[in-house]
């Protein structure tokens, strides 16, 4: 029964995960008029959480296999006490700074249910159930939505001592609900990192969630006070149009695991990252309120649905992995959450527009469009290896002048010879003598007029012995009707006899 409540339990945990993590960002109209803040200022207070919550997303990412969620969550929300409640005390630049910077244990949590909630479900339902999962982006939208309504009646120190009691309530919900039983892995740190850091998809796959949840969060945080600043909305209209963004893209997040459980999750990839590099050319251009919000929701609904789809990939490549897997993920979408922050500040300071800063993300995702098309190809390639190393005949691939490409394991097993004794070789090496120079002119005869031949011929293995196989030979052409390569496919005939 308590494995069943999981996903709702964590999904809402998340919620309030996040609604802390976002905290200064929302209120931060308000606060600023309490706290007399640069706008350099103004931009470290708003993206300090992201440092954080990136950093530690790595090790709970790898303690959340190791004791499970419902010791992680209970941890996460009792350590975000301390924070909220130096938050309502803030007088200073450096008190946001260190209040903001421990919020961060709000975003980090993430990395608590992705590594979590597979556990309990099937490797054909994961980018469904972690799209589900991250619904829990909704808690950003809630608290930049509700935190400025909170501050406006309350005072905005008043609206901080709501998060506590809440905080409170899901530590000792995660107590309660949380699953005892839930499956350990104790795996050494340092030995799961060593055996993913060399792999180069899993640093595609963080470039991937850098973009997609970065520009998630990098928009969440700056929003709000762009908009009040750039636009001049009010505070509570700003909040409401930034929470708008949020909504749509946390329904586009399952939606994105939802397509990728459905089809190829790379072609998905290919649409986000076409869509993010579409968006951020309209974007960089000086807008009107129309279409800069035609913009962000193009931004919105690529993000969301590429945060789907990247969490699809993850346990595609690393079933074993995991855990350390999602936090480095996770912790590479949070360091892009903090950077276009300050970026577009720094930016705006020195040449009074944000135009550069959204072309640098148009650029950002056209690089990722091309990393995917690379995946991809890749993806295909190692499906058609997969496929000859499985096969149980022989396979040997040779270049249109007949010189010996590759040839499978099937190959070395019935003949001796290994893939390196005879790549760059003709298959002349496996001639054993027993035909005629007439018998080989009407096999090329043959599969050069018909691009096929078919039948028995005596070949010699590697140690000198002679056997008899059943082949099979093919042309391979391109779309010129030219031979790019020929495909011999044998089994040993003595054997089959023998059985």
């Amino acid at each position: 029964m308590r494995s069943k409540i999981q996903l709702p339990l964590q999904t809402v945990s998340l919620v309030v995960s996040f609604m802390c993590w976002v905290l200064i960002s929302s209120l931060i109209p308000y606060i600023k008029e309490d706290i007399a803040l640069t706008s350099g200022q103004l931009a470290w207070v708003s993206a300090i959480s992201v440092i954080l919550g990136s950093i530690l997303r790595i090790p709970i990412g790898y303690y959340a296999n190791r004791f499970g969620a419902r010791i992680l969550f209970m941890i996460s929300f009792l350590a975000l006490l301390l924070p909220i409640w130096y938050l309502s005390l803030s007088n200073s630049f450096v008190d946001l700074m260190i209040s903001g910077l421990f919020l961060g244990i709000g975003g980090a949590a993430f990395s608590i249910g992705v590594t979590s909630l597979p556990k309990y479900y099937p490797k054909e339902k994961h980018g469904t159930i972690n799209g589900i999962y991250g619904i829990g982006n909704a808690g950003t939208a809630f608290s930049t939505f509700g935190a400025p309504i909170l501050a406006q009646a309350l005072g905005w120190r008043t609206a901080v001592y709501w998060y506590l009691a809440l905080v409170a309530l899901f530590a000792l919900l995660n107590f309660v609900f949380g699953d005892k039983q839930e499956i350990r892995v104790k795996n050494s740190l340092s030995e799961q990192i060593k055996a993913v850091y060399r792999n180069q998809k899993l640093w595609f796959l963080s470039i991937f969630y850098f973009i997609t949840f970065g520009s998630f969060v990098a928009f969440t945080i700056y929003l709000p006070n762009f908009l009040v600043d750039h636009f001049e909305l009010s505070k509570v209209d700003a909040g409401i149009r930034t929470a708008g963004f949020i909504v749509l893209a946390t329904i586009f997040r399952p939606i994105g695991g939802i397509v990728s459980d459905k089809i190829n999750p790379f072609l998905v990839l290919m649409f986000v990252f076409g869509g993010l590099t579409l968006s951020g050319v309209l974007l960089s251009f000086t807008l009107s309120m129309p279409l800069f919000t035609v913009g962000c929701l193009a931004v919105a609904v690529c993000a969301g649905t590429g945060n789907g789809a990247v969490f699809k990939l993850v346990p595609m490549y690393f079933s074993k992995q995991g855990g350390i897997v999602n936090g480095i993920v996770s912790a590479a979408g949070g360091i892009g959450g903090f950077f276009p922050p300050l970026m577009l500040t720094s930016l705006y300071g020195m040449t009074g527009q944000y135009s550069i800063g959204f072309m640098a993300l148009s650029e950002a995702a056209l690089a990722s469009l091309i990393l995917v098309f690379w995946m991809s190809f890749q993806a295909k390639m190692q499906l058609s290896a997969d496929i000859l190393e499985s096969t149980a005949d022989a396979v040997m691939v040779t270049d249109p002048q007949g010189i010996i490409m590759t040839v499978n394991h099937a190959f070395t097993k019935i003949t001796g010879y290994t893939n390196e004794d005879v790549v760059g070789r003709t298959p002349a090496v496996l001639s054993s003598g027993h035909h005629d120079r007439a018998f080989y002119e009407s096999f090329w005869s043959t599969l050069l007029t018909t691009g096929h031949w078919q039948g028995e011929i005596m070949n010699k293995r590697a140690d000198g012995s002679i056997f008899r196989e059943w082949l099979t030979a093919s042309a391979v052409k391109d779309d010129q009707d030219r031979v790019k390569n020929y495909v011999a496919i044998f089994s040993d005939l003595s054997k089959l006899k023998e059985r």
